[in-house]
């Protein structure tokens, strides 16, 4: 038996990226995945390269939509993320909301869904994708920090609440890590900061890393394989860091 043998997980932000590799990662442990993102391309083509992956089309800016999304689910994984960087003069409040509710508000909405579930059952696993950014602060990133440090604080409040169910909830704080989301910021970030995009990736994101290069998505799906496997019972209420010593500074 694999250790995800009649699990049922539910992984947001799945086409591509971080939540695509825990896809993969938690389908060869044995789990039931349900796939969920916006990109309808991008989860036909997971459907088709990773069996047994049920897809569902969701924006998680639509609340009445993620109130739908299933509730059967044992273990959760709050991926999906959006970007926008500018100054706080200059953020569009519009938009700073919007970010709010796809990267905060969503996983508080699916975890207040999938938790009679998993109280249930007696066991439970929720793993939230954060950021070194929910643990530190760059310039132009209002809102990205805001709802990261946001679910810090949501994580360890289910992971006191969860305790006595069986219940664990953690998060995994990468720096940059080699995705669709990052490869977007690298034009926003030459605006913003007036350099060329040639230099983002050495001048901004790898400056403040002891390790010169980008994270790989596998090697956080291999992090958050420890927080649903089989030493996690007392795992909970933690956030890992994987920031090429970002922090150690």
């Amino acid at each position: 038996m694999t250790i995800l043998d009649g699990r049922t997980a539910l992984v947001t932000g799945a086409a591509s990226g971080i939540g695509k590799a825990i896809v993969q990662r938690m389908a060869a442990d044995g789990a039931h995945v349900v796939a969920v993102d916006r990109d309808e391309a991008g989860l036909k083509a997971l459907a088709d390269e990773v069996a047994g992956v049920e897809t569902v089309v969701c924006d998680l800016s639509d609340l009445d939509a993620v109130d739908a999304l299933p509730s059967a689910v044992d273990v959760l994984v709050n991926n999906a993320g959006i970007q926008h960087v500018a100054p706080v003069h200059e953020f569009d409040p519009e938009r700073f909301g919007l970010i709010l509710r796809v990267m905060l508000e969503a996983p508080f909405r699916l975890s207040r869904r999938v938790l009679p579930h998993m109280y249930e059952r007696g066991w439970g696993r929720i793993v939230n994708v954060s950021s070194v950014h929910g643990v530190r602060a760059s310039p132009f990133k209002s809102a990205y920090v805001s709802a990261k440090h946001g679910l810090e604080g949501l994580s360890k409040v289910i992971a006191l609440e969860g305790a006595a169910h069986g219940v664990t909830s953690n998060c995994l704080n990468p720096a940059y890590v080699r995705t669709p989301l990052v490869e977007k910021q690298i034009a926003d970030q030459a605006r913003t900061h007036g350099i060329d995009e040639s230099q983002v990736l050495e001048q901004i994101m790898l400056t403040p890393v002891a390790v010169k290069r980008l994270v790989e998505p596998a090697e956080v799906a291999e992090l958050a394989a420890v927080l649903y496997g089989p030493a996690s019972g007392s795992i909970s209420g933690t956030s890992y860091l994987m920031d090429g010593g970002w922090t150690a500074h």
